[in-house]
């Protein structure tokens, strides 16, 4: 499938709608100016383009190969992935005293969504290494950091997130997997993992796991868990990869999609094991992986919605049939482009504005994030409760909304997208996992509403409402969009002042997590696009085709997407009690 970075999209919505101008001026980056930030996604969205994309259908159709314990991936990967990694690109968002680019999360994320939209089943593989790296530079200590993050972050070796048991899903307090003391500092860990991204391949000569774990005499529940790093080999004398840790593949899934990307099942047969951070605080280090996967999972929402609506664009241009009404008579029997037809467009345009709301949502929890950790000190608290609000609801919303905007794809194509020669068909398969991974999306709705919106008393939900509400105002200019928007965040207001009122029950609260997360975050995405018609508006001719293009999704968002907040609020508000009450009449 063709794709191309869509370079003014991404650049317009960094700068006048997530805030990357004003982290810049900030001074939270002094030595990086806004051309050179473009100039490396411009290069990043080169490398999806040129290297990426042409290893995605056939990725697709070859897979990962499973054999006596070692995993293969299609031909010309470790080539990519060379490459990839002798640009630098492992560690772009690492800091540079560890051998990182030091550049912001925000331009991480514009990269890597462009690399996810190439070829979505190889750019899993490139995103543990720098989490991994993060939580080694968080809480390793010296002599794990001295041997293990030089080639993490250069990318010579990768790393794995091992959490998954086949007892213990998303209740990661139930794992059995433990690690016994090894006499000299070490530990032999012994467990089952399933579902390990990457956890065998063959683009590297080592694989470095972080493993949870329970130490001996730990106590139960997620307060006895542990972190520990293992490598798939040890290493020798002179620090090269030495003889192999007891660290087994036994299997790999057979999946609806990502057919490429290996998930494992890895079995720890008394492999060889250091301590990261302290006894029983591994949940920490997990949470940090955790919640920096959730921005990637959500951003790969964004990058599947971005190349189904290029292919769908593309198709209904192309394809010719039927004559739209009002239309002049075509020319031979095949009639005009399907863009034409009403309905064509509008599920076009509207995997348009979809996506580029998305985007601008996470896109806007990168910036929050580089403003807590690099930002103004007096200001990093509250970014940092914003980035924590906003993440869940990445998560959670983008991938519905890639999976969603897929589906439409498809719909465009006719019947032919639903044949597998299209790819059509491939990238609704590929992102149907995004919502269950790195906690599935209801788990990010309980999030929300629990410990994001109930446990601070709702102070940071108001603080974004009210800061929407001047968004609204701000967009008087375009009357259409200012006055549904001030609906929809009035029915979120009233639905956050129902969900605080059940601070007592939260059983109530949960019912109707799903519908508020989704209100929440249609409201978002439409006050996103909202500032950006606004930022444009103001700019005038200098906007460009973004900034136009902008003004036009937010009218199409507005009209077609905010009205659905008042039937969500009613869902949050009247449903949940609805499906609790409905429990006894299950047949």
């Amino acid at each position: 499938m063709d794709y191309a970075a869509p370079l003014d999209d991404i650049g317009f919505t960094l700068r006048h709608i997530a805030g990357f101008d004003a982290l810049l001026e900030s001074g939270a980056f002094p030595d990086l100016d806004v051309d050179t930030a473009l100039g490396i996604v411009e290069e990043a969205g080169r490398i999806a383009a040129g290297r990426f994309a042409p290893l995605d259908a056939p990725a697709d159709r070859i897979g990962a190969r499973f054999s006596n314990g070692r995993v293969t991936l299609p031909e010309g990967w470790p080539e990519v992935y060379r490459e990839w990694a002798g640009g630098g690109w492992s560690g772009m968002a690492l800091p540079a005293e560890h051998g990182g680019m030091g550049l912001p999360a925000s331009v991480a994320a514009a990269a890597m969504e462009t690399w996810t939209s190439g070829c979505y089943a190889f750019a899993m593989g490139l995103v543990l290494s720098q989490t991994a790296s993060e939580v080694l530079i968080a809480s390793g200590d010296a002599a794990l950091q001295e041997t293990w993050l030089p080639r993490l972050v250069s990318g010579e070796w990768t790393a794995t997130m091992a959490l998954t048991e086949p007892q213990a899903g998303s209740d990661v307090g139930a794992l059995t997997t433990r690690a016994e003391p090894d006499g000299d500092g070490a530990y032999r860990v012994t467990g089952a993992k399933i579902f390990i991204s990457f956890a065998e391949h063959d683009l590297t000569d080592n694989i470095v796991h972080l493993v949870l774990a329970r130490l001996p005499g730990a106590p139960a529940g997620t307060a006895g868990v542990s972190m520990f790093l293992v490598p798939k080999r040890l290493l020798d004398a002179g620090g090269s990869p030495g003889p192999l840790n007891g660290v087994i593949c036994t299997g790999i899934e057979h999946k609806l999609g990502l057919k490429a990307s290996p998930t494992c099942s890895v079995s720890f047969e008394g492999a060889r094991g250091w301590l990261v951070g302290e006894p029983h605080r591994g949940m920490a280090g997990m949470f940090l992986m955790m919640n920096r996967m959730r921005l990637t999972t959500g951003l790969q929402g964004v990058a599947i919605a971005e190349k189904a609506s290029q292919q769908a664009l593309a198709f209904a241009r192309e394809r010719r049939q039927g004559r739209a009404p009002g239309a002049p008579p075509s020319d031979g029997m095949a009639g005009g482009a399907i863009i034409e037809h009403p309905d064509v467009l509008r599920m076009v345009v509207t995997m348009q504005a979809q996506t580029a709301a998305i985007r601008a949502l996470a896109y806007s929890a990168a910036c929050a994030i580089d403003d807590a950790e690099r930002g103004p000190p007096a200001g990093r608290a509250a970014a940092e409760a914003r980035a924590a609000l906003l993440t869940p609801i990445v998560k959670a919303f983008c991938t519905d909304v890639g999976f969603e905007v897929a589906s439409l794809n498809i719909q465009v194509h006719g019947g032919m997208g639903y044949v597998e020669e299209t790819g059509a068909a491939q990238l609704m398969r590929d992102i149907r996992v995004a919502s269950l991974y790195e906690g599935t999306n209801g788990v990010q709705a309980g999030d929300l509403v629990l410990r994001k919106v109930l446990r601070d008393g709702g102070a940071e939900a108001r603080r974004l409402i009210a800061e929407l509400e001047a968004t609204a105002a701000e967009a008087a200019g375009a009357p259409g969009v200012a006055g549904a928007l001030v609906e929809a965040i009035g029915a979120l207001r009233t639905a956050t002042d129902w969900v605080m009122a059940q601070d007592a029950d939260p059983r109530a609260a949960l019912a109707s997590a799903g519908p508020y997360l989704r209100l929440f975050a249609t409201v978002l995405g439409g006050a996103l696009l909202a500032k950006g018609a606004t930022a444009s508006r103001r700019m005038g001719g200098q906007a460009g085709p973004a900034g136009r293009r902008i003004e036009a999704l937010a009218e199409v968002y507005a009209a077609n997407q905010l009205p659905l907040a008042g039937g969500l609020e009613r869902a949050v508000t009247r449903g949940g009690a609805a499906i609790l009450a409905a429990r006894e009449h299950l047949p």
